[in-house]
């Protein structure tokens, strides 16, 4: 079947595998082998619990600093699924993800006995597809879940980097940091770089690497940093950069994920060089939504997708850095197979206000759970100025409500999935025009 635009595709997408996750590459293997899929340039592939999006964007703000043609793959999107798909920094159009759609459909039905893919392995495919036809000097793909069943992972990458090795999805991944190394680290591939930014890394990763004979990079071993308030200095394998500015993505954890982009672009140095300028003005104007953005304007608003206890507690230590505020307002969704307490609980000391939404997806937990989570912390439910807990319908509502309550020196953070950043930004976008 056939559609002549994004959105009839994307809708059918939706209920075209029966089941929306369904970890294993061989279904999207075959089709990947009747397309004739093949990348002619160096591909880097991106796992990890957190930092993946920020390590992407660093990796690919660097490249453009270079000068290369760099394509960098995505998800999940905030605003526009073509946000998915960017070329040389740019989303991709309708028009060119239509064409290499059509060609994933056509090569999945060619086959005997045709395999459905899920939503993300249909649209991964033809992205890699537009990529590998657009003579690219450097692809970057971000994996979705996990690393070893992930549909990215049908790419043997020249450099694979697992930024953090945290506890998220653990129906599917495991619920030990050790079981969980070993699904990130099967985006390895003998012989080749992978890198580990995690300062902690669980041994079961680093045993599959020297199994495999990687070029394998560890944070504290092969590479290392430090800083003042100023600037940073990196230092790794007879190669050193110091006095670099901190990178325009604020949070606690940036400094890893520059770290370990570091140093997979020293170790692809001989197909990939980059000078020290090109690093510097990478970090400099690297941009990425809901990665602790701070607003511009009072009262102060941070937007952090942050949905794990991991990333809740990174966003935790940045708000403490940000100075007095007299109260602070959260614009809080998740969704229901996430470990919410967990997420609530670092930021129960920064909050005072807590304005929980529902988000418009059946995989959400409601608003009502969530307060109810909140009242078991201790979260008080009473109103007035000495906080409390409120439900709204949907994440714009929400923040409309925070914004009239809070006064000029207050502070209003909105976290917990993509979808309340994503209603956010809809509802800001929509009052600019």
């Amino acid at each position: 079947m056939l559609f002549s635009s994004l959105a009839a595709w994307l809708s059918h997408l939706e209920t075209a595998h029966p089941v929306g996750i369904d970890m294993g590459i061989d279904r999207i293997d075959r089709v990947k082998d009747a397309l004739g899929l093949n990348f002619h340039c160096p591909v880097i592939t991106v796992a990890g619990t957190n930092g993946k999006g920020s390590t992407c964007a660093f990796l690919e703000s660097i490249l453009l600093a270079s000068g290369y043609k760099v394509a960098c793959h995505t998800s999940p999107h905030l605003l526009s699924f073509n946000e998915r798909a960017r070329i040389n920094g740019q989303d991709v159009n309708d028009i060119l993800l239509l064409e290499h759609f059509t060609a994933v459909e056509n090569a999945r039905v060619s086959l005997d006995d045709a395999p459905t893919l899920t939503y993300f392995e249909f649209t991964t495919l033809a992205i890699m597809h537009l990529f590998a036809q657009a003579k690219m000097d450097a692809v970057i793909l971000e994996v979705g879940m996990g690393g070893r069943l992930d549909a990215v992972n049908i790419v043997d990458a020249d450099c694979a980097i697992v930024t953090s090795i945290d506890i998220d999805h653990a129906d599917f991944l495991g619920d030990t940091r050790e079981a969980i190394s070993l699904e990130k680290a099967g985006i390895f591939r003998p012989g080749r770089i992978a890198i580990c930014g995690d300062p902690v890394p669980p041994q079961p990763l680093i045993d599959y690497a020297e199994k495999l004979a990687c070029d394998l990079w560890l944070s504290g071993r092969d590479y290392n940093f430090q800083g003042d308030k100023q600037q940073w200095g990196w230092a790794g394998r007879q190669k050193r950069f110091s006095g670099l500015g901190y990178p325009a993505l604020r949070g606690a954890n940036q400094i890893l994920n520059a770290s370990a982009v570091i140093a997979a672009l020293m170790a692809l140095h001989s197909r990939l060089p980059v000078s020290a300028q090109d690093i510097r003005n990478g970090f400099a104007l690297v941009e990425l939504p809901g990665r602790f953005q701070v607003l511009p304007g009072q009262p102060t608003v941070v937007l952090d997708v942050a949905h794990n206890p991991h990333a809740a507690a990174t966003l935790g230590q940045g708000l403490d850095k940000m100075g007095f505020h007299p109260y602070t307002y959260a614009v809080f969704g998740a969704m229901a197979d996430k470990d919410i307490t967990g997420v609530l609980k670092p930021l129960l000391s920064s909050v005072d206000f807590w304005f929980c939404t529902d988000l418009p997806t059946p995989r959400a937990a409601n608003a009502q759970s969530i307060a109810q989570k909140l009242e078991s912390l201790g979260v008080a439910t009473k109103k007035g100025k000495e906080g409390g807990i409120v439900c709204f319908s949907d994440p714009a509502t929400a923040y409309q409500k925070a914004l009239s309550q809070a006064g000029e020196g207050d502070r209003i953070v909105v976290f917990g999935s993509f979808y309340t950043v994503a209603g956010v930004l809809a509802y800001r976008n929509k009052q600019a025009h």
